[in-house]
C-alpha cells in the first residue's frame, strides 16, 4: 500500500497477496479502513514485483486507437481484435526486459490495463464496473517478427519472457474513477514516440469488459490490456526498433510510471 506521504507500507500482514479474491470489493473496503501507519514500511531499494499476482488470463485489444491501425496499415476493426499474452511474459515495473533469441524487431507499446475484481459472465456495459478491481499500467512488448512473419496468430511475438510489464501501481477503481480521458506517452532513451490519450480508444473499457463476457467468463485477477496509441517503433518510417541497453520510460495519468531497460538473452535462457 502506498501511504498519503508515499512510503510503501506491507501488507502481507494482512493478505497472502494482491490476487484472486484479494481483489473483492469487501477486501479492497477493509483494507482501505486499515490504518497505513500501523503496517511496516518497505525498504525503497525493494524491488517492486507485478502489480497482481497469480493473474489467470492476460487479454488484449489490438487495434484499438484508429491512428494506431492507420500506422500498422491494417484495417480499422468493427469488432475488438482480440489475443492472449502468455503469463510466463509478467514482469515487474523496473525490471529488465530481455530481447529474445533470435528478435530483430522488439517493439514498444504502452497500455492502460484492467483488473478484474470480480467474476463476470455475459455482463451488461452498464454492469462492468462493478466487476473492476482497478486499473494499471502495461507494456505489451511485441517482436514483429515473430508476430507477422512466423505464421499463426499474434501470440508468438507478445509472450516472451518480460514482454508484460505491469505495474507499478494496482490503482483502485474508487480512486482511478474515470479513465476515459488519460494521458498516456512513452520515451525510449528520454525521446517521446508515444504521445496519446485514452479518449481515443474505439471501444472504450466498460464496453470491452461486456464484449470480452460474452465469450469468456472473466475472473478476478484476469488483465485486459486494452490497446496502444500511435507511435510504436514499426510504425515509424524508418521503423524504430529497440536493442540492449535502450531505456524506456512510459506512464498513463494517474497510474505512476515505469522504467525498464532492455538486456539480451543469456544463452543459457
Amino acid at each position: 500500500m502506498l501511504d498519503r506521504n508515499g512510503q510503501i507500507r506491507d501488507l502481507s500482514v494482512l493478505v497472502d497477496d494482491i490476487a484472486g479474491n484479494t481483489l473483492s470489493d469487501d477486501v479492497i473496503e477493509a483494507l482501505r479502513n486499515h490504518d497505513p501507519l500501523s503496517l511496516p514500511t518497505v525498504a525503497p531499494t525493494t524491488r517492486l514485483g507485478p502489480c497482481v499476482g497469480n493473474v489467470g488470463n492476460f487479454i488484449c485489444i489490438g487495434l484499438n486507437f484508429e491512428d494506431h491501425a492507420l500506422e500498422a496499415g491494417l484495417p480499422i476493426p468493427q469488432e475488438p481484435v482480440v489475443f492472449m499474452k502468455s503469463t510466463s511474459a509478467i514482469s515487474g515495473p523496473f525490471d529488465d526486459v530481455i530481447r529474445p533469441k533470435g528478435s530483430q524487431k522488439m517493439d514498444w507499446e504502452i497500455e492502460l490495463a484492467i483488473v478484474i475484481g470480480k467474476r463476470a459472465s455475459y455482463i451488461t456495459e452498464e454492469q462492468a464496473d462493478t466487476h473492476i478491481a482497478g486499473y494499471c499500467i502495461a507494456n505489451d512488448l511485441s517482436e514483429r517478427d515473430f508476430q507477422f512473419n512466423r505464421g499463426g496468430q499474434w501470440d508468438k511475438g507478445k509472450s516472451c519472457d518480460t514482454f508484460a510489464p505491469i505495474g507499478p501501481w494496482l490503482v483502485t477503481r474508487d480512486e482511478a474513477q474515470d479513465m476515459t480521458n488519460r494521458a498516456m506517452w512513452l520515451e525510449v532513451n528520454g525521446h517521446r514516440y508515444q504521445n496519446g490519450s485514452t479518449a481515443r480508444m474505439i471501444f472504450r473499457p466498460h464496453f470491452l469488459l461486456h464484449y470480452l463476457s460474452q465469450f469468456m467468463t472473466l475472473m478476478p485477477g484476469d488483465i485486459v490490456s486494452t490497446g496502444t496509441p500511435p507511435g510504436v517503433g514499426f510504425g515509424l518510417k524508418p521503423p524504430v526498433f529497440l536493442a540492449p541497453g535502450d531505456v524506456m520510460t512510459l506512464g498513463i495519468d494517474g497510474l505512476g510510471q515505469q522504467r525498464t531497460r532492455v538486456i539480451d538473452a543469456s544463452p543459457a535462457l
